[in-house]
């Protein structure tokens, strides 16, 4: 079977925790960890309720994706416990394809503990668990090279290795990569990447970790503070490092889009509350793939399609809930 897109990168099983014990601190003069949220050493911390769901990079993405009635497969381990058979279950029951689905023995799932403030703002607590094992053999690099696109989420474990094998599948005629990588791919700057980037078609990526891949890349560690933190400059920077279209997006300040000739900035779509940002980045990324399929590279209508996909899903608990469908 030929896939309009495959995922590759992580599957969890979220536990979501609301409470409004935390104390968020303004940490400006470092630019990797701008804002803080802080809790009393030593406290016991009320929680108002619990929410279980599903996310990961790739299974979002893959969830996603189906919803606009394409054909998707996901590459993801998961361990060998009941975890795991819900996390697959879930996928299957989104008609997403899992037969690249690898069950890793005597490992356990990735889990991710989700702490969520009053107004909907999250602090992650990942366990990678199976997703350390993911491994790009034979059968996937031949499903690989039949797909039309494939979608890069954060990889952990070997990644370097996986990343080659992904990207020996990409040429002329090869697939198209959407690449939403994982803070480990981009602490080691544009050197560990750089060969990859020039076989992106839309490289995507919030601001944080725009700017982690920038003052890690030796060229523009001496950089200032000032300069980094002008996102039409840092787009730029990026965009210069070889992938077709760069996306960043910038929280509550909506995205933007750079295609070596205009940059394209949109704000947000308001709800009238954001409950749960979970897995916002994933989607929004993610749709901006499947507006770009769909609409033939419209940068303007795969913004849109985006914005609008982030706002249902922050006006819902979970990142795979509510999503738009077409």
């Amino acid at each position: 079977m030929k896939y309009d897109f495959i995922t590759i990168g992580g599957t969890t099983y979220d536990i979501s925790f609301f409470t409004d014990q935390g104390v968020l601190i303004d940490n400006a003069s470092d630019i990797l960890r701008q804002k803080l949220l802080a809790f009393e050493s030593g406290a016991k911390i009320k929680v108002d309720k619990f929410h279980y769901s599903f996310g990961g990079g790739a299974a979002n993405a893959a969830a996603c994706l189906a919803n606009f009635g394409l054909r998707v497969a996901c590459i993801a381990p998961i361990g060998n416990d009941d975890r795991g058979k819900l996390i697959k279950k879930n996928l299957q029951k989104r008609g997403i394809n899992t037969s690249l689905i690898k069950k890793i023995n005597n490992e356990e799932s990735g889990s991710s503990f989700i702490l969520i403030s009053p107004d909907g703002e999250r602090i992650i607590f990942a366990q990678r668990g199976a997703n350390n094992k993911l491994v790009i053999g034979e059968k996937e690099i031949a499903n690989l090279k039949k797909t039309k696109a494939i979608y890069i989420a954060s990889l952990a474990g070997n990644w370097q290795a996986n990343l080659k094998k992904i990207f020996s599948t990409v040429g002329p005629q090869g697939p198209q990569v959407f690449w939403n990588p994982g803070m480990t791919q981009l602490l080691g700057g544009v050197s560990k990447i750089s060969k990859y980037l020039k076989k992106t078609t839309v490289f995507a990526c919030n601001k944080d970790e725009a700017l982690s891949l920038v003052v890690n890349s030796e060229e523009y560690k001496k950089t200032s503070h000032q300069v980094l933190n002008d996102t039409e400059k840092l787009i730029k920077i990026i965009h210069s490092f070889g992938p077709k279209i760069v996306v960043i997006t910038l929280g509550k300040e909506g995205a933007v889009v750079y295609d070596g000739h205009q940059v394209v900035a949109r704000e947000i779509i308001k709800e009238r509350k954001t409950v749960d940002t979970t897995g916002v980045g994933d989607i929004f990324n993610s749709s901006f793939a499947a507006g770009w399929t769909l609409f033939d590279g419209n940068i303007d209508q795969a913004l849109q399609l985006s914005l609008r996909n982030a706002a249902a899903k922050v006006a819902h608990i979970g990142a795979q809930n509510s999503l738009i469908k077409i």
